[in-house]
């Protein structure tokens, strides 16, 4: 049974959905509607700041829970198909929503299968809550936002056949995910009924708590990190690099999808040409013909060429272009959490500082005149900064903790994320591989065919030399 069932034809009116052209270089921002979002670049505001009080805090815990087995059998219990989208006007708002069938043999779950419908806004909410939870795991990207220029129709079928394939392609990676998988908010998502659903997404921070999370984060990127380990540095650096070579890559591809569109439209002008002049020329009658009908040919190869490098190649490379977006914010957060650690730490120790200082005259001389011993006042002063120093110090140990997680979490996630990218990538490059090769080759028997045939009818002349 595999993992990654598509369903290529959407059923809305019972009109089959063409598979969506190129729409590379026909991009437009579209804020104002989640709706109308295809493949969103971290649109959660998570800085890694809030921190789930269920989850297990001890780092010896923390490293057991995310200790992946690299070399583990594909042991995949849980498969997804993202399908049949169908249209909801209302007073207020037209949306889309897609059916989320999902089976099982996991013993957690109450049934084997499930079906229920999801808007675009709920892959958001799931999105959200596995980054609150787990914010130095890497959440595979949602599709972004964007509009086709010229689009006659808010939502055509090439654009909502677009944004389903990769739904469809985030839920499996989370699926796919060893804790992402295991998540009550991917459960809950996949199960619950919509009313159900949208109780669970009001339980979630409100929006006081999550602005005071954000300038939680802008202050620690204002403070920055002073003693990055290494290794993140490295990934950091990393990152830059392959955003930089992937990005290039993607807008390569689209730009050689666009030439080639363009080539087949000049192409496609000339076989009717031939044809054309085939009526005139009596004595080049059949060549002419025969070159018509080669060209119509290969017209219908290349098309077939375009719509796989549109289909299969350009989503693939365009994902990892966001998944940088996602490693940034990762690491964004990751750094969060240190700085956090280290003003705790600054915190505490100037909290000792100004215990162990004397330089106190002037309050205790004022606490004099109004008639309590110095000695009182100064043990009672020193009695409240201890009470804080132990408090601090129980503050300090939690970011302790959870900055080991944090870590613990990300170097466990990279190499795994490493894993899955580079075979991503590789099928990728193998199939397109493949696909050309094929290309070529019917390319190839096409244009000899034509040399064939005009071989033997010039040997059956006997007026024509080919060696």
């Amino acid at each position: 049974m595999s993992g990654s069932v598509v369903d290529n034809t959407v059923s809305p009116g019972n009109s089959s959905v063409a598979i969506p052209t190129d729409i590379s270089g026909q991009i437009l921002d579209l804020d104002e509607d989640d709706d109308l979002e295809v493949f969103s670049k971290d649109t959660t505001p998570t800085d890694g700041s809030s921190f789930n009080a269920s989850m297990q805090t001890s780092p010896a815990s923390m490293i057991n829970q995310y200790k992946f087995e690299e070399d583990a059998e594909d042991t995949k219990d849980i498969f997804v198909t993202v399908d049949n989208p169908e249209s909801h006007v209302t007073a207020i708002e037209t949306y889309i929503t897609y059916r989320v069938v999902t089976k099982t043999t996991r013993s957690e779950f109450d049934s084997s299968e499930f079906e229920v419908r999801r808007r675009y806004q709920d892959f958001l909410w799931l999105k959200g809550r596995l980054e609150e939870a787990h914010p130095t795991l890497i959440v595979h990207p949602l599709p972004e936002k964007f509009v086709v220029k010229g689009m006659v129709e808010r939502f055509n079928e090439d654009f909502i056949e677009t944004r389903r394939r990769a739904l469809h392609r985030f839920l499996n990676k989370i699926a796919e995910h060893p804790i992402f998988s295991s998540s009550e908010d991917f459960k809950i998502f996949l199960t619950a009924p919509s009313g159900e659903l949208s109780s669970h997404k009001k339980q979630g921070p409100g929006f006081l708590s999550r602005m005071g999370e954000t300038v939680k984060a802008v202050a620690a990127a204002v403070r920055g990190v002073r003693n990055r380990p290494l290794e993140f540095t490295e990934m950091q650096e990393y990152v830059e690099a392959f955003s930089q070579k992937i990005s290039s890559l993607d807008k390569v591809t689209q730009r050689i999808v666009r030439e080639q569109k363009e080539y087949l439209e000049e192409v496609k002008e000339s076989g009717p040409a031939y044809a054309l002049w085939s009526q005139s020329e009596e004595e080049l009658a059949e060549p002419l013909k025969n070159v018509a009908g080669c060209v119509d040919r290969c017209c219908k190869e290349t098309e077939e060429q375009v719509k796989n490098l549109n289909d299969h190649l350009i989503p693939v490379l365009h994902e990892y272009v966001l998944c940088t977006d996602t490693l940034k914010a990762v690491l964004r957060r990751r750094d969060n959490i240190q700085a956090d650690f280290e003003a705790k730490t600054e915190a505490l120790a100037t909290k000792k500082a100004d215990r162990d200082t004397e330089s106190k005259v002037l309050s205790l001389a004022w606490d004099s005149l109004v008639g309590r011993s110095p000695e009182e006042v100064k043990q009672q002063k020193q009695q409240k900064l201890k009470g804080e120093i132990n408090e601090m110090r129980d503050d300090l140990d939690k970011a302790e903790d959870r900055l080991e997680w944090a870590n613990n979490a990300l170097k466990s996630d990279w190499t795994r994320w490493q894993k899955v990218m580079r075979t991503d990538l590789r099928s990728a490059f193998v199939d397109t591989a493949e696909r050309n090769v094929s290309y070529y080759e019917k390319c190839l028997a096409v244009w000899e065919s034509f040399l064939h045939s005009q071989r033997t009818d010039a040997e059956g002349n006997g007026n024509v030399d080919f060696s």
